[in-house]
């Protein structure tokens, strides 16, 4: 939610602000704006809506090689031009912009209003601006150290916020000179020649430079055009590590595409091939990660795993728990990380504890991973985003080397953390009971995955004909039992996200339980159900809806051709076995969701009311 971008450097800094703006509309927003400091002042430019109407208003930017950008997705105060940044501080000394939530605004507001300064907005972003204008004003200035006071001022404000945040300051009376400070907010600093970036993730950094410093918590960045230094925000100056960024600019670009969406449906092949490189282990019959940072003996010791996500990620969560369980035999819980943050649930020793994230950055899931790893268990990571603020907190932890993600509807994520789940359990599963004979069969398994997914993917053209019929409908059920059961739960969210048609996933065996009242000739209802144990079941609650008038989707086996005689519409994927059939049939569903929502006119790539990285409660 909410991106930053800022630049100082030799160059003007208008083109990479809204360029990198753009890359960042994936996060979510509702407004935006600009700060350029020209020649002697800072010039502000905010709008409502999308970036191009920030930049229509912008027209011929003002020259300037210092400069701030944002877009803001509404907390405190409507979206308005009023409550968009960049925010003013005092009177005009301090610019800045904020993402996260300050929850103690309000009392450091009314102490601040007492001394006299006065609010132009309802947001509690612009308290901090007043925050660092008030510590100027009582810090003065030294000859020895021109930057000292500066710094003061945003570390004794920051010291003052109980919440969250990711700053970039700019100041009025300060030429050539950047503040960037975080805490529960991702913040990246790119290492350019001559010039520095500051942004909410590495996408708008992509092109411009191929070195990068991920902040740290209660870290700030002191950047000038001359260069930058990192300090604590109580001890002072820290080591620096510059990493290497790997993210290209063609990654976060469409290639062609209409959407994002679409793209990283059709990236899926590859992603599941990255995820899966460097860790089948062929001679042991196992899967190898080197990023656990377990032993032998932690391996065997472990009694329980806790999967925790939000969202698409608690989906894939319950395909874990499946795999997991079947595979390795270990006891799993699944737990909503929202839930389990303000939970005290019984966590016995030998427990660990997963935090399933595509950014990295989830709050509710950072929150949840601090919140276990506090009272002593392991906390592990599944996630995208090197350097997230999930992958610093945890003990280890798996990448998915997926590739940027930039549509909000989560789709390569989603299969490939089912892939690396998959490969987890057979990992657990080889330290137990599986034998060698069943882990070489998992691994011929997985390396089939991509080619299955590539056959699946030419469905497209029958989806778009079976979305063509159902566009118009209100309300769409998504049924599948076993490991198809999550699946069903994925498709309802994905139609729901970008269509804004009500839908709802459910085990197909509890339709009888009371969502078979929904049932009606303008209700279609999509069977997931490629062959496997329980598919006569389904095929008799497939019936059962047929009975009712009800329309009929059914995801099958390309070799039934049973299905037809019943089912209304079917869509055909390759054979798979059971414990990967949620990563196939997950796919037409992508397609179908994608297919709707563009007949429908919406915005796939940034629905309304959503944002990519959920960094707030």
């Amino acid at each position: 939610m909410c991106g930053i971008v800022g630049y100082v450097g030799g160059e003007d800094a208008a083109e990479f602000l809204i360029d990198g703006l753009r890359r960042l509309e994936y996060r979510g927003y509702d407004s935006a704006g600009v700060a350029i400091f020209g020649d002697a002042d800072i010039a502000i430019t905010r709008s409502v809506g999308r970036i191009q109407s920030l930049a229509d208003r912008l027209g011929t930017p003002p020259p300037g090689t210092l400069g701030l950008g944002h877009t803001r997705w509404a907390t405190h105060g409507p979206a308005t031009e009023e409550n968009a940044h960049p925010h003013i501080g005092g009177d005009g000394e301090v610019v800045l912009v904020h993402n996260g939530v300050i929850e103690n605004y309000q009392a450091l507001k009314d102490g601040l209003i007492e001394k006299g300064y006065q609010f132009t907005s309802a947001t509690d972003s612009e308290v901090i601006a007043h925050l660092i204008a008030e510590g100027l004003a009582q810090t003065p200035p030294t000859d020895d150290q021109p930057h000292a006071r500066y710094v003061t001022a945003v570390q004794w404000a920051i010291g003052q916020l109980r919440g969250t945040y990711g700053l970039a300051v700019v100041f009025r009376d300060k030429p050539g000179f950047l503040i960037a400070a975080r805490f529960g907010s991702p913040l990246v600093i790119g290492v350019g020649r001559g010039e520095y970036f500051v942004a909410s993730d590495a996408s708008p950094i992509a092109g411009r430079t191929d070195r990068i410093v991920y902040l740290a918590d209660h870290q700030l960045a002191v950047l000038t055009a001359d260069g930058f230094s990192v300090l604590h925000r109580d001890s002072g100056k820290v080591r620096v590590n510059i990493q290497p960024l790997e993210a290209e600019s063609g990654e976060v670009s469409l290639n062609g595409y209409e959407h994002y969406m679409l793209k990283e449906i059709y990236e899926q092949p590859d992603a599941l091939r990255n995820a899966m490189r460097g860790r089948l282990n062929d001679q042991d019959a196992t899967a190898v990660f080197g990023g656990l940072n377990l032993t032998p003996q932690q391996l065997r010791s472990v009694e329980r795993i806790i999967l925790t996500g939000c969202g698409t990620s608690w989906h894939s969560a319950l395909v874990g728990e499946y795999m997991i369980e079947e595979l390795a035999r270990i006891p799993v819980c699944v737990e909503y990380a929202s839930e389990l943050r303000y939970r005290n649930p019984p966590i016995e020793n030998n427990t660990l504890v997963f935090g399933i994230t595509q950014s990295g950055e989830t709050a509710d899931t950072l929150a949840a991973l601090n919140e276990t790893k506090r009272k002593g268990h392991r906390t592990l990571a599944i996630c995208n985003v090197v350097g997230s603020s999930i992958a610093q907190a945890s003990d280890g932890g798996v990448y998915l080397h997926a590739g940027p993600e930039i549509g909000v509807a989560s789709t390569k994520a989603f299969t490939s953390q089912c892939c690396v789940l998959a490969m987890l359990a057979l990992y657990f599963g080889r330290t137990r009971h599986t034998s060698f004979e069943t882990g070489e069969r998992i691994i011929e398994d997985l390396r089939r995955l991509p080619a299955m997914i590539e056959q699946a993917l030419t469905c497209d053209a029958e989806v778009r004909k079976v979305a063509e019929k159902y566009q118009s409908a209100s309300n769409v059920l998504y049924l599948g039992r076993r490991y198809n059961f999550p699946t069903a739960l994925e498709g309802a969210l994905k139609l729901k996200e970008i269509s804004y048609i009500h839908a709802e996933g459910y085990p197909a065996a509890e339709m009888k339980h009371g969502p078979i009242a929904l049932v009606d000739a303008d209700t279609p209802s999509v069977f997931i159900m490629p062959r496997g144990t329980t598919y006569d079941k389904v095929l008799s609650n497939m019936e059962e809806v047929k009975a009712r008038g009800g329309p009929v989707i059914a995801i099958a086996s390309s070799e039934d051709t049973e299905i037809r005689k019943i089912a209304d519409d079917v869509i055909t994927i390759p054979e798979a076995p059971e414990f990967l059939q949620p990563i196939i049939t997950v796919v037409p569903l992508q397609l179908l969701s994608y297919h709707i929502a563009v007949l429908r006119g919406c915005d796939v790539d940034k629905p309304r009311n959503l944002a990519k990285s959920v960094t707030v409660e």
